[in-house]
């Protein structure tokens, strides 16, 4: 069933994109670009992949673009990120929690330190930079999860339970915050690092989260989006051709 939704303007927006110095993330951050908005790259760590990123986004159109260090495992450094974004731009229009992390190992493969750095990154660093950053959101929050959260996949259980919790805790925050427009997108098997550049093209997982800031696809808060039948009713073809 679809829901009668009418088509938000992004222009002059607050975009954060959690992780978005490379990959997914980076091409959202563009995409959000061409639509006019203000820009808030994270990265962690290394910044030369975040300011190949920012000059993109001001060449593809972005009102302004802030580079944050943040590690989202680390509530110190969420609530220094959101400070500055908070002085800035005076809170977020859209949040678009994209860090994540991945181990490609078989469970009994995997170390202490695999599992947690899955299960922090992805999961609890997703719910607690969303608990600090809610009063301050004013009008989406987009959590991307994944076709595995559908889908079993082999060598990948700690990082299936992770999205399989994003998308539990997408559908519930929307029910407790129905000011908010609040959704799932779900990529399958995308060409980034950490698929040796396998799959769909990033640019059509980032057109597909810029068109859930927009109007959901139709479809109420809470839902999950699923990019590959969103593509494959675009394209009438293979979400990866």
């Amino acid at each position: 069933m679809l829901y009668n939704v009418s088509m938000r303007n992004l222009n002059s927006k607050s975009v954060l994109i959690t992780g978005s110095s490379r990959g997914i993330g980076a091409e959202t951050a563009i995409a959000f670009a061409k639509q006019g908005c203000d820009i808030i790259i994270t990265f962690l760590g290394e910044i030369s992949s975040a300011e190949v990123t920012q000059k993109k986004c001001l060449v593809n159109g972005a009102k302004s673009v802030e580079l944050i260090n943040l590690d989202v495992r680390s509530t110190a450094s969420i609530r220094s990120a959101l400070k500055t974004v908070n002085l800035k731009y005076g809170g977020i229009d859209i949040l678009v929690n994209n860090a994540g992390v991945i181990r490609w190992k078989k469970f009994e493969s995997q170390s202490d330190e695999d599992i947690l750095d899955q299960i922090e990154t992805n999961l609890v660093g997703l719910i607690m930079l969303t608990k600090y950053a809610l009063p301050h959101i004013k009008d989406t929050i987009i959590n991307i999860t994944s076709g595995s959260a559908s889908h079993p996949v082999v060598d990948l259980s700690v990082y299936c339970a992770s999205k399989y919790g994003v998308r539990g805790f997408t559908e519930v925050l929307a029910i407790e915050k129905p000011s908010l427009n609040v959704y799932s997108v779900s990529p399958t098997m995308t060409s980034t690092e950490t698929t040796d550049f396998h799959g769909m093209p990033a640019e059509r997982v980032a057109d597909v989260v810029v068109q859930t800031a927009k109007d959901g696809h139709g479809k109420p808060s809470g839902a999950d989006i699923k990019v590959w039948e969103v593509i494959a009713q675009k394209y009438a073809t293979t979400p990866w051709s």
